[in-house]
């Protein structure tokens, strides 16, 4: 039988391992009774208690803070239970099991087990049943997970404002002003003997491009906070010896990978998140690419090129100290050709002149110019790489977005464009204008969750770690 949201549900809700405090919280209906059993007293509502917590005979498995929030005042809108003690794995299992046996055990009271159907919770569905009791929506949902997976500041603070429903206001915003739309046109279709054309003298095109501008905007702003929860992959690639594992080590500022001057020390792939301007950006530092006998750096290759064919960008490395050498630039060649055989889509690539500090009167090349050794230029390739993640200066608006939030606004944006021409065409087919509206709508609506199937939903909070 599948677990239902119905059920009253438990759950360490502190990361695994040793700490100075950890949580347990139960969610469920009537908690009066777990609480009394569990620290023998009646609990006020939002009110720290300190005091044992006991086992099933009345003695002491750890003393701690015990706080209870009655619904509709909690984070889940039903009632919880949380319990604060020692952050030790064993007594927060201890405290664990006692709330498990002390649901099935009989309340004196009224001759009924308390909590019958207490169990284990599963990920996320304590945030699952904010969202379905409407304390949080869908975005501001999954905010929490970002908010928690956060690896920069900038993320953070973004995920956070979508936490607090910034996001979501935006989406509402789009979605009210697409409603008073769609109103206009069903009015139409509802009175087409009337004289009054509803549309013109409400300025539909006009409305209809205001929102279209609005949606740019929010666009823009999802685009970058996209790009701050995932960053990009960047490869670093070229021939042996061409510094590849230098520059990662200086954009690093750490001795990530072993340098020698031995031809293919590297053999396999040395991955390192860096972050500029807050942007995670998801270094690899792949092997030389050149024709090999040697089976452990064939490996290598291999998985050079396979980390080349999934990069969001590449950047290729090239020697100036041997960049006039006929051999060097054949086998230039050969791995050009090979990238534009592998890169099927359209990857940009970064061409990275390095050892300009070992030649002094190096000619200005395409790309960037640089030493990894003294780091100058560095700077310059840092800019060039936000520019081609797409990154603009920071604003305090940015919000965090995922993917799927970034892909159901390009939806709204393409059948608001084909509402667009069909609101323009003189022979307006008002039923498809109407219909591509309310896709519009929809779309707008699986961000939050008004519109939303249940597998969806399934995958979302799956990824949630449990007692979230």
């Amino acid at each position: 039988m599948l677990p239902s949201l119905n059920d009253p549900i438990a759950a360490i809700a502190t990361a695994p391992g040793r700490g100075a405090v950890g949580i347990v919280r139960v969610s469920g209906r009537g908690l009066d009774s777990l609480a009394q059993a569990l620290t023998g007293r009646s609990l006020k509502p939002r009110e720290a208690r300190y005091g044992p917590f006991r086992d099933v005979e009345g003695s002491p498995i750890d003393h701690g803070l015990a706080l209870f929030f009655p619904a509709p005042h909690s984070f889940t809108g039903e009632d919880v239970l949380e319990l604060q003690a020692h952050g030790g794995p064993v007594v927060l299992q201890l405290l664990l099991a006692r709330c498990l046996a002390a649901g099935a055990e009989v309340d004196p009271g009224t001759g009924q087990p308390r909590l019958a159907r207490l169990r284990i919770a599963q990920p996320g569905e304590f945030t699952e049943r904010a969202f379905h009791n409407d304390k949080i929506d869908l975005a501001q949902a999954e905010a929490i997970a970002d908010l928690i997976d956060a690896s920069t500041e900038a993320a953070a603070r973004s995920a956070s404002r979508s936490l607090s429903g910034e996001f979501s206001g935006e989406i509402h915003g789009l979605r009210d002003a697409l409603i008073h739309l769609r109103m206009l046109v069903e009015a139409t279709l509802d009175f087409p003997e009337e004289e009054i054309d509803f549309l013109q003298k409400a300025d539909a095109q006009g409305q209809l491009a205001r929102l279209q501008q609005a949606l740019a905007r929010v666009m823009q702003r999802a685009r970058q906070g996209a790009l701050l929860r995932e960053g990009i992959k960047v490869v670093i690639a070229g021939q042996p010896n061409a510094g590849k594992s230098s520059l990662l080590n200086a954009l690093a500022g750490a001795e990530l990978a072993i340098v020698t001057p031995v031809a293919g020390t590297t053999r396999d792939v040395v991955a390192q998140t860096l972050q500029i301007e807050g942007v995670p950006l998801h270094v690899m530092d792949t092997a030389g690419l050149r024709d090999s006998h040697d089976e452990v750096e064939k490996i290598g290759i291999e998985r050079a090129w396979g980390q080349i064919e999934t990069a969001d960008a590449v950047l290729f490395l090239h020697d100036l100290t041997r960049s006039d050498t006929p051999d060097y630039i054949a086998e230039e060649g050969r791995i050009t050709l090979g990238m534009a055989q592998k890169l099927s889509r359209k990857v940009p690539v970064i061409d990275v002149w390095n050892k300009l500090d070992a030649v002094p009167a190096a000619p200005t090349r395409p790309g960037v110019m640089l030493s990894a050794r003294s780091g100058q230029g560095l700077e310059a390739l840092r800019r060039r790489l936000l520019e081609v993640a797409g990154w603009q200066a920071a604003p305090e608006g940015v919000f965090i977005a995922r993917e799927r939030h970034v892909q159901a606004l390009r939806r709204v944006d393409e059948h608001l464009q084909l509402a667009a021409a069909h609101l323009a065409a003189q022979a307006r087919l008002l039923d498809v204008l109407a219909e591509e509206l309310r896709l519009a709508q929809n779309a707008l609506n699986e961000i939050t969750g008004e519109f939303t199937s249940d597998d969806l939903l399934g995958v979302i909070f799956s990824s949630f770690c449990i007692g979230k």
